[in-house]
């Protein structure tokens, strides 16, 4: 018999709903002004930066020296960054934890800064129920560069194709696919079981 390949699951937008604009509405009265300042002024590629190991006092204060008067709302990125969280995605945790509680291992490899990592362990659970994770910031890498899933398999010792990577951004799909994982772009925590169960793992139906 075949061992069930191995779960590598990425965290926002599969585990947790994280949108910037959760918090960008809080600040501004217009879902336009919101919006273009997402789109202008923090942007997903600014955010990246922290993701690939920048230390936020320093990345906000760059970022108000080019737009000062805008510090108010650019400190509270950081100041006030778990509001672009809203909740758990519920169905992915009961994924896991049937996952956990037949023993099979799980991973996480997630674009994530070092610093707001470890401000979240004691406040999700699952997290210390993973085999390990590998955090972007602290690498230095960010998905869907290939290094990092190479990093990941080095370090847990794990052959591509015996993992099953599930991530909600395409592109970070492709390139474990690319690297020679199985992978599932996620867009439910029910398509993500049937895809599962489908790939021989041992979950509810």
């Amino acid at each position: 018999m075949t061992e069930p390949l191995i779960p590598v699951f990425d965290l926002g937008g599969v585990f947790v709903d994280w949108n910037p604009m959760y918090l960008f509405r809080k600040l501004f009265p217009t879902e336009e002004e919101a919006a273009w300042f997402h789109e202008n002024i923090c942007t997903s590629a600014w955010n990246l930066e922290f993701d690939a190991g920048e230390i936020y006092s320093e990345g906000v204060a760059k970022l108000i020296t080019r737009f000062p008067r805008y510090w108010r709302e650019i400190q509270a990125y950081d100041l006030r960054w778990k509001e672009t969280f809203n909740g758990f995605i519920d169905g992915t945790v009961a994924i896991h934890d049937e996952l956990v509680d037949a023993e099979i291992p799980t991973f996480a490899i997630t674009n994530f800064s070092w610093e707001k990592w470890v401000t979240c362990l004691g406040e999700w659970p699952f997290l210390e129920k993973f085999d390990g994770v590998i955090v972007s910031g602290l690498e230095g890498l960010v998905k869907p560069d290939v290094r990092i899933y190479r990093l990941f398999c080095e370090r847990y010792g794990l052959a591509p194709e015996s993992c099953v990577f599930v991530d909600d951004n395409e592109s970070n799909v492709i390139a474990a696919r690319n690297f020679g994982m199985e992978a599932i772009h996620f867009v439910s925590p029910e398509d993500l079981r049937a895809r599962l169960i489908g790939y021989g793992l041992p979950l509810k139906a």
